[in-house]
């Protein structure tokens, strides 16, 4: 029997201040990258729960979501691996200063859309996804978190 195809889930979250996007410089295989604060869904969790721990955990901010941005599929172009992207856009609640950052995220930034546009147009960012979300959100593409339905087992 053959492998068994699996997308790897993942959340992001898209947050706007002031006209600027919150943004991570992480380390990736391909070098370093520009992202939202992303990362998989772990067994257990909500995707909302889920954006919001990856969120604290690679920006020391508490975020709380109150859309959908949208919904990604996309393929790496060498085809090793797919991945399904949940986007959440919200407000920040909070901040914890002292908490470290994930291994492999550098900083955080607030980006202007024009830098956004820039890092896609040069290939820093770390993948097509992120600047579409960015356009979606932009284009006032938000969607009632009902849309998401858990469903006990």
């Amino acid at each position: 029997m053959g492998e068994v195809w699996r997308p790897h889930v993942t959340v992001a979250a898209v947050i706007e201040r002031e006209g600027r996007f919150l943004f991570v410089e992480e380390e990736t295989e391909f070098g370093v990258r520009l992202n939202q604060p992303a990362g998989h869904w772990e067994p257990g969790e909500s995707l909302v729960d889920a954006v919001v721990r990856e969120t604290l955990e690679e920006s020391r901010l508490r975020f709380a979501p109150n859309a959908v941005v949208g919904v990604y599929h996309w393929t790496r172009p060498d085809g090793a691996l797919t991945y399904l992207r949940f986007a959440f856009s919200g407000k920040v609640t909070g901040e914890e200063p002292d908490r470290a950052l994930d291994e492999g995220i550098l900083r955080t930034l607030w980006l202007l859309p024009e830098e956004v546009e820039a890092a896609g147009r040069e290939g820093r960012l770390r993948s097509p996804m992120v600047l579409a979300c960015v356009r979606d959100w932009r284009e006032g593409r938000r969607y009632s978190l009902d849309l998401i339905r858990y469903l006990a087992g």
